[in-house]
């Protein structure tokens, strides 16, 4: 019978069947945080890898269809960088990624509907049209 007030666990002969006999090509499907979300985003869906930068790069080389995530709804938020010792703040020469799925705002998802693309290469886009429109007033 399930205490309601412990949070429920696997141990690891349980959670090693469980990975088991998951599908081989099961998609990826994670709930991605709202826009403006404020607070700690920790329990969010995300993937969080730390180690080598070999080792998490040949982690990040499994899982490139989450780059998909990457367009005129949603944004990735990631962050990846070496770790600092707590007390030395010297970088360990050990490294983390962390990847999470964020909600674009209105703006951002209408000038990516508009321009094509994501919002980030639909901006780098009209930038660069400024520029060149400057560039032949100031001619």
């Amino acid at each position: 019978m399930r205490d309601n007030n412990k949070p429920d666990r696997l141990d690891k002969g349980a959670a090693l069947r469980h990975w088991h006999g998951l599908p081989d090509t099961q998609p990826i499907s994670p709930d991605p945080i709202p826009y403006k979300h404020q607070g700690s985003t920790y329990d969010e869906d995300g993937i969080r890898i730390t180690g080598s930068r070999q080792f998490i790069d040949s982690v990040l080389s499994r899982i490139k269809d989450v780059l998909k995530f990457e367009n005129t709804v949603t944004r990735l938020g990631i962050s990846y960088q070496e770790s600092t010792d707590k007390t030395s703040r010297r970088p360990t020469g050990k490294w983390s990624c962390y990847v999470q799925v964020h909600v674009r705002g209105r703006e951002a998802t209408m000038a990516g509907a508009i321009f094509g693309g994501t919002y980030d290469e639909a901006l780098g886009r009209a930038r660069g049209e400024s520029n060149r429109i400057a560039e032949e007033v100031l001619a």
